[in-house]
């Protein structure tokens, strides 16, 4: 029987230990983003994912106009590289480690990001998911985080059709 409780104090850490780092992660996050710590936003989030992620909520939200607003159809593959692309290059220059530094400083020219956490946990083993409120929106930011190479890195943002709506305008 004794030789049964170190591993079983080894798997209860262990599971503890698991549990509790995409939590650490959030607050580091969170650290980085109030400390203006551009570097560390660097490693705990994969960019270009959320990036990518984001030129598709764009493409999807202008092409998915209700069909009265539209004479046709016919062009939507055109019209979703059109808008993907458009979007794309303004996407790639402004979602950045540093810009979401300067937002969340709350300079003169952007929207200071005050957001809380509403909700996280596991979706499954690898993948974590969190539920932001930004101030006076409706709908929450929803950020999936997945566990690779032994780090949890943010992977992919879809925020609420009222902050998509704004994207394509620069705001």
């Amino acid at each position: 029987m004794r030789a049964r409780w170190p591993i079983l104090a080894a798997f209860v850490v262990f599971g503890a230990g698991y549990l509790g780092y995409p939590y650490a992660t959030l607050y580091q996050l969170d650290a980085a983003v109030r400390q203006a710590d551009a570097e560390t936003l660097r490693s705990l989030v994969d960019w270009y994912s959320v990036r990518e992620g984001l030129k598709e909520d764009i493409s999807d939200l202008v092409l998915d106009e209700p069909a009265n607003a539209r004479p046709s159809n016919e062009l939507a593959p055109f019209g979703s590289s059109f808008v993907r692309g458009m979007t794309g290059n303004m996407l790639d220059r402004k979602v950045t480690p540093e810009r979401l530094v300067l937002m969340s400083r709350g300079d003169a020219q952007m929207t200071p990001v005050d957001a809380h956490v509403v909700w996280a946990f596991f979706s499954d083993p690898m993948s974590f998911s969190v539920n932001l409120r930004a101030r006076g929106a409706a709908e929450p930011i929803r950020v999936l985080m997945e566990l690779r190479h032994l780090r949890w890195q943010v992977r992919r943002v879809w925020l609420p059709n009222e902050l998509l709506e704004r994207v394509p305008a620069g705001t």
